[in-house]
């Protein structure tokens, strides 16, 4: 058995939601400053997200429960140690812990869109779904076997 740890910072995760929310809240069609205001997070907004965070946590739990060995969801990060096939391919390691973190900032900031921004929601789990999916898939891929040699 492969053991991986991930580890998830949650004000990384929260930085890029901002980021994402800010960028569609400017580039609005038709929008205004109330467009902005509405969609853009703030620290205000900071318990809401922590839901989503939380929730995107127990998503998670649910997609990989078969090789999860110990989830801590602590008050700075997500902390989740895997234990894989012992022929898990590591070169997908680094794949795999992008591809989560980009699900958690998809999945918060398709649950905030659900109050700030209904028409692109939708999309958004979309592409949550969609990644989480793309994490379990490399759990689960094992790398081929390769034949021993004689010298």
């Amino acid at each position: 058995m492969i053991e991986l740890t991930i580890i998830i910072n949650k004000e990384e995760v929260y930085e890029e939601v901002s980021q994402t929310t800010s960028y569609t809240g400017a580039k609005m069609e038709g929008g205004d400053d109330k467009t902005y205001d509405r969609i853009f997070t703030t620290e205000a907004d900071r318990s809401q997200l922590e839901r989503f965070w939380n929730e995107s946590c127990v998503a998670v739990c649910e997609a990989l429960k078969e090789f999860i060995l110990e989830e801590r969801n602590e008050k700075e990060s997500f902390c989740v140690f895997l234990g894989l096939s012992s022929s898990f391919d590591r070169a997908l390691e680094p794949a795999l812990k992008k591809e989560l973190f980009s699900f958690f900032v998809t999945n918060i900031v398709c649950k905030w869109y659900v109050f700030t921004n209904k028409k692109e929601a939708g999309d958004f789990a979309t592409a949550a779904a969609t990644m989480l999916d793309g994490v379990k898939r490399k759990a689960y891929h094992r790398r081929k076997p390769t034949r021993p040699t004689r010298k």
